[in-house]
């Protein structure tokens, strides 16, 4: 019989923490980009504890809360694939929803994908792509897989892990950590060597680098592994700063400016959203502060004088390293609108490239892939939300595409002009909740657990009586068009159309097939996870049975369904 089973979420904790570690030594700017992320929680943490007193954050806790990974993988072949959620599963991380970067119009990519990761409160997603060769001219195509076929990323000792892993429902410490070590060493890890240069060539000068990243190196190299902030546009202007793109008063302006649009936006939802290491109730239980402009500006002013200090220090001096500067303008929402995620990132890397031939020969080169990602996540939208949040992204990139150097020209009459596009949507967790546009986590209070008798099922009611709190789910997927937006502006290539003499279309049973098992509709899992915490809920406050049977009904179907549904196309 075999030992005790390792905790896969702490062997998850584990992996996420060595995949850092040697992203880091393969990527000096990502180890740097994480201190600068450090420095402006820090300053962040430092106002909201001037307007909410007796809140303070350690370093630890700090890095506790922003340990967590969102990371992106390229893979070759089917059968490797299958191999990758098998890995993932060992770690639980099961696959949710359904990519296809090939119907993104003018910023469409020739992969299909799904991202790995825990069911509930995931702290570590992989967003994993497979590329897609009949997208291809049959002659191109021909020459893709066979090149892809020739390598072997998973060995025979990885192979073996993953199967003992399945056949005995877990591994034990030392195979867990064999397994890891494979994912470090060979799995996940950089080696600069690549192979079919004429194909790469070839690739990149028709449009498709991302296809030349995937079919010609020898590994699923990390293409990025992104941290979370607490605010995504203090540390843009932070990097862009360190990285000589700004000047200390341009800085100085943009986050003066961020410090104080986050200061009104940080009220106890967005604080229990951004610190999950605080409970809701050490949350509530904070004094708040009534600051005076003249005063805030002044706390402000000695934040931003601080932090402009400590960017100027020797550590900090981001361009002596390699880079390419950083994106000008962030993906997602404007700044006030609190759903989904924001994204951006300094740009990808030129890096050292050995290409080997098949007579013994190399081409010494460079390749440009890899970028640093930094995201800010928010609350995850109903399928309503998303609708008006599609319907305003499309009214901002209008806007965006008619005057393309706004951004740069000016960064705050492009805000302003991002800002008009979401105004139609509203910019507190309550105002989304009552619309329906966004989803929430149920759960009674000490009040309602107390109270002798409620006169009324309605939920709103309850939150407003103080029976009932609610906290807002937050969103742990991607959003293809932005992360089409981070490939276009990483690798300077906007998408490229299909040379396939008719384009496939792909579903998500392509890529269900492909992996063997079902893909989870996150829309669904975010409904399942609300309205077991309503039923729950509920029946801690003795209302279940006075609830309309038709009502109760659609909640239990919604918490348990028969089955999970197979992923949409998002």
């Amino acid at each position: 019989m075999p030992g005790p089973f390792a905790d896969p979420i702490a062997l998850q904790h584990r992996l996420f923490a060595e995949l850092s570690a040697m992203f880091g030594q393969e990527v000096p700017l990502y180890d740097k980009s994480l201190l600068v992320n450090l420095v402006c929680n820090r300053t962040v943490c430092a106002l909201l504890g001037r307007r909410y007193p007796g809140f303070a954050v350690s370093d630890e806790q700090i890095e506790a809360t922003s340990a967590e990974r969102h990371g992106a993988i390229r893979i070759g072949r089917p059968d490797e694939y299958r191999w990758i959620g098998r890995f993932f599963a060992v770690f639980a991380m099961e696959p949710h929803n359904f990519y296809d970067m090939t119907a993104l119009g003018g910023k469409s990519q020739p992969v299909i994908a799904t991202a790995f990761r825990s069911r509930i409160n995931p702290e570590h997603r992989v967003f994993t792509s497979l590329l897609m060769t009949d997208y291809f001219d049959e002659a191109t195509k021909q020459r893709i897989d066979a090149l892809l076929a020739g390598r072997r990323v998973f060995s025979d000792r990885a192979k073996e892990l993953i199967e003992r892993c399945e056949a005995q429902g877990g591994l034990d410490d030392a195979d867990a950590e064999s397994l890891i070590t494979e994912a470090t060493q060979r799995i996940f890890k950089w080696t600069g060597q690549a192979r079919g240069h004429e194909l790469y060539r070839g690739l990149c000068e028709a449009g498709f680098k991302i296809a030349a990243d995937v079919a010609c190196f020898e590994s699923h190299h990390l293409n990025h592994l992104t941290p979370n902030t607490f605010c995504m546009d203090l540390y843009t202007s932070a990097m862009k700063r360190c990285l000589g793109e700004l000047d200390d008063d341009t800085f100085a302006r943009r986050a003066s400016t961020a410090l104080r649009q986050l200061h009104d936006h940080a009220d106890r939802d967005w604080m229990t959203l951004h610190f999950k290491h605080l409970s809701r109730d050490k949350i509530d239980a904070l004094s708040e502060r009534e600051i005076t402009d003249a005063e805030l500006a002044s706390i402000i002013d000695n934040l931003v004088a601080e932090l402009t200090q400590r960017l100027h220090a020797a550590d900090l001096d981001l361009s002596a390293l390699n880079h390419n500067g950083f994106k000008d303008f962030t993906e997602g929402p404007d700044v006030a609108t609190p759903v989904l995620l924001r994204q951006d990132a300094y740009k990808a890397l030129t890096e050292p490239v050995t290409f080997r031939h098949d007579d013994g020969t190399t081409t010494d080169t460079d390749h440009t892939a890899r970028f640093g990602e930094i995201e800010q996540r928010f609350y995850a939208t109903t399928p309503k939300g998303r609708a008006l949040y599609d319907q305003c992204l499309a009214a901002h990139e209008a806007n965006r595409a008619a005057d393309a150097g706004l951004a740069k020209r000016d960064f705050a009459a492009y805000q302003a002009k991002q800002a008009e596009a979401f105004a139609p949507f509203p910019k507190t967790l309550a105002a989304l909740l009552d619309l329906g546009l966004a989803y929430g986590k149920y759960s009674p209070t000490d009040a309602g657990r107390a109270a002798a008798s409620i006169d009324t099922t309605d939920l709103n009611q309850l939150v407003a009586r103080g029976f009932v709190r609610v906290d807002g789910l937050r969103y742990e997927d991607f959003l293809p068009f932005s992360a089409a937006g981070i490939f276009a502006s990483n690798l300077n290539q906007y998408g490229t159309a299909s040379t396939a003499a008719v384009k496939p279309d792909y579903s998500p049973q392509t890529l269900e097939e492909i992996l063997g098992r079902d893909i989870i509709d996150t829309d669904a899992a975010y409904l399942g996870m609300q309205a077991a915490s309503i039923l729950d809920t509920y029946e801690q406050l003795g209302l279940l049975g006075r609830l309309d049977a038709d009502e109760r009904e659609r909640l239990e179907r919604a918490a348990h369904p028969a089955s999970q549904p197979t992923a949409t196309s998002r």
